[in-house]
C-alpha cells in the first residue's frame, strides 16, 4: 500500500496546530475594562449554555439514529457495522468543528472591541485570526477524519491492497462504512443551522422590532433586554452553525470524489501507479489537504495598513487578496499533482454514452472549473447583496415609498439573483461532465472546497465583528471605536453573504457526485422520469424544500412572538429601563431563544431524515433518484433567492447608517425610508440565516440518507422496494400449436436484468438474451445490440409456419 495513505492525515494535524497557535494568539489579546468583560461574559455564557442544551438532545438522536444504521448494515454484505462507529466519529468531529469555533469566537469578540479603540488594522487582525480559527479547525477535522478512517478501513477490509484486496467490490464497502462519517457530520450539520438560525432571528427580530421600531433605541443599546440573547445568535447561527455546515460539505464533497474515483479505476480495468492502484480515490483527499496549505499562506496576505484613508472597500479587498492567493496557488500545484497521481489516459463511463477515454489533463481542467465557480460565486453575490450595489441601492430607493415597496424590492431582487448562479452552475456541470465525467464533477466540486479554511475564516469574522460592535454600545465606548467596529461589521455581512454563496455551490456539486455515487452503489442503469413512480417522486423532492423553509420561518415567527412580548412586558415592568436607571433581565430573553431554538428545530429536522427513507423503501431505488433530484433543483433555488434577498435587506437597511439620497432628499437612521428598511431586514433575517442556508445542508443530507441506504435497495432488487416485477412473457396461441403439431415446445427464454453494470454496457453475469420469438440479441461495446439473429429453435418455428400455410 502506498504511504501516502498513511501521509495525508498529517495535512490535517497542520492546519489544527496552526488553529492553536492562531488560537493562543488571541486569547492573549487585551480584553479591556471590566464593564466589556462582562457584557462579553454574558454573551459567552449563554452560547455555551444553548451549545450544551443543544448537544443533549442530539447525543439522544446519534444514539437512535447509530442503532438504526447499525441493523441496516447487517442487512447487506456491502456494508458493515463499522459505519456506525463511522456515523458517531462523524457527528463528534462535527460537534467540535462547532465548539472551536464557538469558542473563539466568544473570546475574540471583546478583544476586537479593545483593538478597535486603537485601530481599524488592529480591529481586523484580531476578528480575522479569530475567524481564521473556525476555518482551519473545520477543515483540519475534516481532512484528519476522513483521511485517517479511511486509513483503518482500506487496511480492516483490504489488507492494504487494492487488487489482491477484492477491487472494486471490496473498495465500495470501503467506502460505503466512509459514508456514515459524512452521514453523521451533516445530520448534526442540520440540527445546528436551523436551531442555530431560529434562536439567532428569533432574538434579532424581537429586538429589532421592539427596540428601534417601537421604542426608537439604536442597534445593541442595553435598555433593549434582547440585546445580549440578540449577540449570543450571532455565534450560535452564524458561526457554530455555519462551521457545522460547511464541515459536512467538505466532507461530503471529498466522498463523492472517491467514491467515483472507485468507478474510474472498474472502468479503466484497474490502474497502475505508484500508490497501489487507488490514484483517482487519493487525488480529492490531497487536494483537500494541500487547501489547508495554501489557505495558511493566503491567510498572510491580509493586512490593511492603519490610515485614515482605510475604509470598508480597503478591507474587502485585502480579504479578496487572501482568498485569490489561496485558490491561485491550489490552481498552480493541482496540476502537477494531478499528472503525478493519475495516469495519462483513463475510462470512464458516461452514463447513456457508454465508455470513453479520458485524460489526466481533462481532470485537470475539472479542477479549474469548480476553482472559478467559486470565485464567480463570490463576485455574483457580491454585486446582488453589497453596499452601494445596483440591486441594494434599488431596494433603498423604493424604502422611501413605505414598507410594502422595501419588501416587494427585496423579494425581487432575491428572486432575479438566481438567475446568475444557475447559468453558471449549469455551464460548469456540462463543462466538468464533458472534460471527466461524473468524477469530473465531483473533482470540481472538491477543488472548489478545497480553500474552505480562507472561505470561513472570511465568513466566521463577520460574527465576530458584529459582536464587538455590540459590546462597544453596551459599554458606551467612544464613538470612534463604534464606527470602526460598523466598518469591519459592514464588510462581514458582505463576507457572509458570499460565504452562504459559496455553501450553496459546493452543494450543488457535492449533491450531483453524491447522485452519481447514488446510481453506482444501487446498480440503477439511470432515472426515467416517464415512470409514475419517479415522476411522483421528483414532484415529492421538489416540494420537500418549500415545506421545510416554511417550518423554519413558521419557527422563527413563533419564537420571535415569544420574544417581543418579552421585551415589552419589561419595557412595561420594569421602572427605569427606557430611561437607562433600571436593568434588564437578559436571561430571560436568552432562555425563550433557547427554548424555542430546540423545540423548534425537531419537525424540519426530522422531515430531512425520514422522508429519503420512506420514499426508498416505499417507491424503489429509481424513484427515491428523482426524489434526490427534485430535493436538489428546488432547494438550490430556493437557498439563492432566501440568502441574497436576506442580504440585501440587510445591507439597504445599513446603508442609512451613513445618510442616503433618494430624489434629492438626503435620509438617515431614524427617518421614515429608514424604518421601512428595518422592516425589510427584519423579514429577510430568517430568509438569510435560518431557511436559506438549510437548504444546502437538506440537499447534501437527502442525497447522504440515499447512499446510506443504497446497498440495501440495490441488493433487495425490485420484490423489495416497491417496484413492480416484470409481467412474464405469454406465448401466441400460434405458436402454441405449431409446438404441439412438431411435439417440440418451445419455450421462451426470460431474461431477468442484472443491477450490476460492466464498463462497456453490458449487464455482468447475463448471456445474450433470446427474444420471444426465439431470436437472439448480441450487446457490444458501448450498450448498443445487433440487429435479431434467429436462432435454431426459431428457424425451426418460422420452417413450421410455412409448412401450415402451404
Amino acid at each position: 500500500m502506498s504511504s501516502l495513505v498513511y501521509l495525508l492525515p498529517l495535512f490535517g494535524v497542520v492546519g489544527l496546530v496552526y488553529m492553536f497557535f492562531l488560537q493562543n494568539w488571541v486569547i492573549k489579546q487585551d480584553e479591556g475594562e471590566d464593564k466589556m468583560k462582562g457584557i462579553a461574559k454574558n454573551i459567552a455564557d449563554g452560547a455555551m449554555a444553548f451549545l450544551k442544551a443543544e448537544y443533549r438532545i442530539l447525543a439522544i438522536y446519534v444514539v437512535i439514529a447509530g442503532a438504526l444504521l447499525g441493523w441496516l448494515s447487517t442487512q447487506v454484505t456491502t456494508s458493515h457495522p463499522l459505519i456506525v462507529a463511522a456515523f458517531v466519529i462523524g457527528a463528534l468531529f462535527s460537534v467540535l468543528a462547532g465548539f472551536f469555533g464557538m469558542r473563539i469566537a466568544t473570546k475574540a469578540n471583546v478583544r476586537t472591541t479593545q483593538a478597535a479603540r486603537t485601530s481599524l488594522a488592529k480591529a481586523l487582525e484580531v476578528s480575522f485570526k479569530g475567524g481564521s480559527v473556525m476555518g482551519l479547525g473545520v477543515a483540519g477535522l475534516a481532512v484528519l477524519g476522513l483521511s485517517a478512517l479511511f486509513a483503518v478501513f482500506y487496511n480492516y477490509f483490504m489488507n492494504g491492497g487494492y487488487a489482491s484486496g477484492g477491487g472494486h467490490q471490496a473498495m465500495s464497502r470501503v467506502l460505503e462504512v466512509l459514508a456514515g462519517f459524512s452521514l453523521g457530520a451533516e445530520s448534526i450539520a442540520l440540527f445546528a443551522r436551523v436551531g442555530g438560525g431560529i434562536y439567532t432571528k428569533a432574538a434579532d427580530v424581537g429586538a429589532d422590532l421592539v427596540g428601534k421600531v417601537e421604542a426608537g433605541i439604536p442597534e445593541d443599546d442595553p435598555r433593549n433586554p434582547a440585546t445580549i440573547a440578540d449577540n449570543v445568535g450571532d455565534n450560535v447561527g452564524d458561526v457554530a452553525g455555519m462551521g457545522a455546515d460547511l464541515f459536512g460539505s467538505y466532507v461530503a464533497t471529498v466522498l463523492a470524489a472517491m467514491v467515483l474515483g472507485n468507478s474510474v479505476i472498474r472502468d479503466s480495468g484497474g490502474i497502475n501507479d505508484t500508490f497501489g492502484g487507488i490514484g483517482p480515490i487519493l487525488l480529492p483527499v490531497l487536494i483537500a489537504g494541500l487547501g489547508i496549505l495554501f489557505s495558511i499562506i493566503g491567510m498572510w496576505f491580509i493586512r490593511v495598513k492603519d490610515t485614515a484613508e482605510t475604509s470598508a472597500e480597503t478591507v474587502q479587498g485585502a480579504l479578496n487578496t487572501g482568498n485569490w492567493a489561496s485558490i491561485i496557488l491550489t490552481a498552480a500545484v493541482s496540476y502537477p499533482v494531478i499528472k503525478w497521481m493519475l495516469p495519462e489516459k483513463m475510462m470512464m463511463n458516461f452514463f447513456g454514452s457508454g465508455t470513453q477515454i479520458v485524460s489526466n489533463t481533462n481532470v485537470f481542467n475539472a479542477v479549474m472549473v469548480g476553482l472559478l465557480v467559486g470565485a464567480m460565486i463570490s463576485a455574483i453575490t457580491e454585486y446582488y447583496t453589497g453596499l452601494g450595489k445596483k440591486p441594494v441601492l434599488s431596494i433603498v430607493r423604493q424604502s422611501a415609498t413605505g414598507h410594502a415597496t422595501n419588501v416587494i424590492a427585496g423579494l425581487a431582487t432575491g428572486m432575479m439573483s438566481t438567475w446568475m448562479p444557475i447559468v453558471m452552475f449549469s455551464g460548469a456541470i456540462w463543462a466538468a461532465y464533458s472534460l471527466a465525467g461524473f468524477y469530473g464533477v465531483a473533482i470540481a466540486a472538491s477543488a472548489m472546497m478545497a480553500t474552505t479554511a480562507m472561505q470561513l475564516a472570511i465568513d466566521a469574522f463577520g460574527p465576530i465583528a458584529d459582536n464587538a460592535g455590540g459590546i462597544a454600545e453596551m459599554s458606551e465606548l467612544p464613538k470612534d471605536v463604534r464606527e470602526r467596529t460598523d466598518v469591519l461589521d459592514s464588510v462581514g455581512n458582505t463576507t457572509a453573504a458570499i460565504g452562504k454563496g459559496f455553501a450553496i455551490a459546493s452543494a450543488a456539486l457535492t449533491a450531483l457526485g453524491l447522485f452519481a455515487a447514488y446510481v453506482d452503489f444501487t446498480g440503477i442503469e439511470g432515472i426515467n422520469i416517464f415512470k409514475a413512480k419517479v415522476l411522483a417522486a421528483l414532484f415529492l423532492g421538489g416540494m420537500i424544500p418549500v415545506v421545510f423553509s416554511a417550518l423554519a420561518m413558521q419557527s422563527v415567527g413563533k419564537a420571535a412572538m415569544d420574544m417581543v412580548n418579552e421585551v415589552r412586558r419589561q419595557f412595561r415592568e420594569i421602572p427605569g429601563l427606557l430611561e437607562g436607571t433600571g436593568q434588564a433581565e437578559y436571561g430571560k430573553c436568552v432562555e425563550i431563544s433557547t427554548s424555542a431554538a430546540l423545540r423548534e428545530m425537531l419537525a424540519p429536522g426530522l422531515i430531512a431524515l425520514v422522508t429519503p427513507l420512506i420514499v426508498g423503501f416505499v417507491m424503489g431505488p429509481e424513484a427515491l433518484g428523482g426524489y434526490m433530484a427534485g430535493v436538489t433543483v428546488s432547494g438550490v433555488m430556493w437557498a439563492i433567492f432566501q440568502s441574497n434577498a436576506g442580504g440585501a435587506w440587510d445591507n439597504a437597511k445599513k446603508s442609512f447608517e451613513k445618510g442616503v439620497d433618494i430624489d434629492g432628499q438626503t435620509y438617515f437612521k431614524g427617518s421614515e425610508p429608514h424604518k421601512a428598511a428595518v422592516t425589510g431586514d427584519t423579514v429577510g433575517d430568517p430568509f438569510k440565516d435560518t431557511s436559506g442556508p438549510s437548504m444546502n445542508i437538506l440537499i447534501k443530507l437527502s442525497c447522504l440518507v440515499g447512499l446510506a441506504i443504497a446497498p440495501i435497495l440495490g441488493s433487495h432488487g425490485d420484490a423489495h422496494t416497491g417496484m413492480p416485477t416484470p409481467p412474464p412473457v405469454i406465448q401466441s396461441p400460434s405458436d402454441m400449436q405449431i409446438s404441439r403439431m412438431k411435439s417440440d415446445v418451445v419455450q421462451p427464454q426470460v431474461i431477468q436484468p442484472s443491477n450490476s453494470i460492466v464498463p462497456d454496457g453490458q449487464t455482468r453475469g447475463s448471456a445474450a438474451p433470446t427474444t420471444p420469438s426465439g431470436t437472439s440479441t448480441s450487446v457490444v461495446p458501448g450498450g448498443q445490440t445487433t440487429s435479431p439473429q434467429p436462432t435454431d429453435d426459431g428457424q425451426k418455428k418460422d420452417d413450421a409456419a410455412k409448412q401450415k400455410k402451404q
